[in-house]
């Protein structure tokens, strides 16, 4: 399962394809230089349960500890999973 990236410098998503078909995606606006706010993830119906959102949150706290972007998250499962795991992703918080 490989979870890609789109950026255009202002705005961009982490989506998971699959025979050509996108299934599921978290989108992002970028907040100045240095943060990105979440603002929606969705995973399609044949692959909930398996995990892919946190997936999706994992890709963007990669690159985000790689570009040193701090993270708003509004979507509220973004924001679900970073509570959850705050003690991992505390330092890309914004």
């Amino acid at each position: 399962m490989e979870i890609k990236q789109v950026d255009d410098g202002k705005k961009g998503k982490f989506f998971l394809e699959i025979e050509g078909t996108q299934e599921a995606e978290m989108t992002y606006t970028y907040a100045g230089k240095e943060k990105i706010i979440i603002d929606h993830t969705e995973v399609s119906e044949k692959l909930k349960g398996q995990g892919v959102g946190y997936k999706l949150v994992e890709a963007a706290v990669d690159f985000m500890r790689a570009s040193n972007i701090k993270a708003i998250p509004l979507c509220p499962f973004a924001a679900a999973v970073f509570k959850k795991k705050h003690d991992a992703y505390k330092d890309v918080l914004s």
